[in-house]
């Protein structure tokens, strides 16, 4: 069974028992919190503490996806025979509409009969605080025949997915794969409850949970990890999702440039902050391992996934492939001479985790610490250097960029109001002439759109309102939805300008150093000059005040 017909045969299982199937949302997610998506709940996430509006929504308290996810915290284990960066997860969801006793019985048919698949063992939750010992998930599965169920602890307790969320405990599905070896396969988990921090918050005990009003149902299964134990093979890299790549170089290759492409296809671009640092350092990796031009992995994963998604790198991979090519073949040399690691960065643009990386693979040691410090007085200088400067361009602080600046924060407020609440800045630049503002959106805008933005604009300007400067902490600056930059760090305490209406309400409010104009009518007429895809998934406007 390959796996395009895995996947369809899920979705298909799960919507003949009253699922609607739903597209996997993009890997950036609207969650400020995290990168990426890492799981199929993410789009779901706000369903659980208001069900009501899935009916609404989904016109289903039940849904199904196969959802792209990517996962950075073990990049340096890719290549070994289970992690990997990109992966697509299979899940079924319930806010209100089933329980236990549904949830897993459909796990149960789908794994033996659809799939054929024996069961070794399931788990269930001991209990532990206010979350008591679930007895009913065990009861259901001896019903169903399963012999090995077996209890355990805050492993099978699954926390929030972010800052805070629904969790609640869970009951894993345990079968074995080609080598005989028992592997996780489903995650089933019970949304009951409400945690107000982290899942590391709650392991510390600095979070509550709190009941919530409806039980929510949430799984998930790795359609990569399912494939092997389906196709009886021994690891991910040898199902029809890969080559059969079986050296670690070729396999980071593999996935490295996999999880690239599907990043670039949902607007990511190469940077030096945030999601854009992820994927340079991924491309980086694969230039490293891979002797052959990426373009020659990257005709493959199409092909794997033709159908499916539609892929598109825009040749921003070779781009990076390129520059960094140089690079790599410099920094090894001068890596090799025993240069200090904060020169090899500086002056070669080598990234220190590749230099760690090299060391471990030579036996050598990095002085860490050291390099840590350097590099902080590095940036304090240079933050020295540019103070005041505009976050996006190297602009001077003359009256016509303060203008542009202002009317940056207004323009993307219009854009949110008017095209998509959910639009999120991924760049900028202001020169003296003109704005430029790069922004997440799934679709040209349509002249309508555009004037409609013009014209709210324009309006806010001829209303005359007040541009004002606060500082507060960090947290509370969060709390409110100010606008902030992607993957960027910010001190305990920050600047945020509101741009406030008549009555104080703030229609703008943006994380910036500044400066700007004191009030909007100071700006004069608003013109959009240009709008035009960056990316798929990311446009561009260039704007000018007259």
């Amino acid at each position: 069974m390959q796996s395009d017909e895995i996947r369809s045969r899920f979705l298909k299982f799960f919507e003949k028992r009253g699922h609607k199937i739903i597209s996997s949302s993009s890997l950036v997610p609207g969650d400020p919190t995290v990168l990426f998506t890492t799981a199929g709940m993410q789009q779901f996430k706000p369903y659980y503490t208001a069900p009501e509006n899935a009916l609404r929504d989904f016109s289903s308290k039940n849904t199904t996806s196969a959802q792209k996810c990517v996962r950075t915290v073990d990049i340096d284990e890719v290549g070994d025979s289970t992690h990997l960066t990109f992966f697509e997860m299979l899940g079924n969801f319930s806010f209100g509409g089933y329980g236990r006793h549904n949830a897993i019985n459909y796990a149960h048919e789908f794994i033996t009969k659809e799939l054929g698949l024996e069961i070794s063992y399931v788990t269930f939750y001991k209990g532990e605080g206010v979350v008591p010992r679930d007895e009913e998930s065990k009861d259901i599965w001896a019903e169903l025949g399963v012999r090995d169920i077996r209890e355990d602890g805050k492993d099978v307790f699954w926390g929030p997915t972010g800052d805070s969320g629904p969790c609640g405990p869970t009951t894993e599905i345990y079968c074995k794969n080609a080598d005989g070896q028992d592997v996780e396969i489903w995650n089933i988990v019970f949304n009951e409850y409400f945690c107000d921090g982290s899942r590391e918050k709650l392991d510390k005990g600095e979070a509550k949970l709190k009941k919530l009003d409806v039980l929510g149902v949430d799984t998930g299964m790795g359609l990569e990890r399912l494939a092997a134990t389906v196709q009886k093979k021994k690891d991910v890299y040898q199902t029809d999702l890969f080559n059969n790549e079986k050296t670690r170089e070729k396999r980071v290759v593999a996935d490295h440039v996999k999880a690239s492409l599907f990043m670039i296809s949902d607007g990511v671009l190469p940077s030096n902050a945030g999601r854009g640092y992820i994927l340079r350092r991924l491309i980086r990796r694969a230039v490293r391992f891979s002797k052959n031009p990426l373009s020659e992995e990257i005709e493959k994963i199409k092909k794997i996934y033709k159908g499916v998604y539609i892929l598109d790198d825009k040749g921003e991979i070779k781009k990076e492939e390129d520059k960094f090519r140089e690079t790599l073949a410099k920094g090894i040399k001068e890596f090799e001479k025993g240069i200090d690691p904060f020169i090899l960065f500086t002056t070669c643009g080598f990234p220190i985790e590749l230099t760690l990386e090299l060391a471990k693979e030579k036996g050598k040691e990095i002085n860490l610490e050291d390099f840590n410090k350097k590099m902080a007085e590095h940036q304090r200088l240079s933050q020295t250097a540019s103070a005041g400067m505009f976050k996006g361009g190297l602009a001077n602080h003359n009256e016509k960029t303060i203008k542009l600046h202002t009317a940056h924060h207004l323009l993307l407020a219009g854009l949110q109001a008017i095209v998509d609440k959910n639009i999120k800045q991924r760049g900028s630049n202001i020169t003296e002439e003109r704005l430029r503002i790069d922004f997440l959106c799934d679709h040209k805008l349509t002249d309508e759109e555009k004037k409609k933005v013009e014209d709210w604009v324009n309006d806010k300007i001829k209303s005359g309102l007040n541009v004002v400067r606060k500082e507060m902490p960090l947290a509370e600056a969060q709390k409110i939805g100010a606008e902030m930059e992607f993957g960027a760090k910010y001190p305990e305490t920050v600047s945020v300008y509101f741009i406030e209406d008549k009555n104080s309400n703030p229609i703008s409010k943006e994380f910036c150093g500044g400066p700007h104009v004191k009030n909007t009518s100071e700006l004069g007429q608003f013109k959009i000059q240009k709008e035009e895809a960056v990316s798929q998934g990311t446009r561009r406007i260039k704007a000018i005040l007259a």
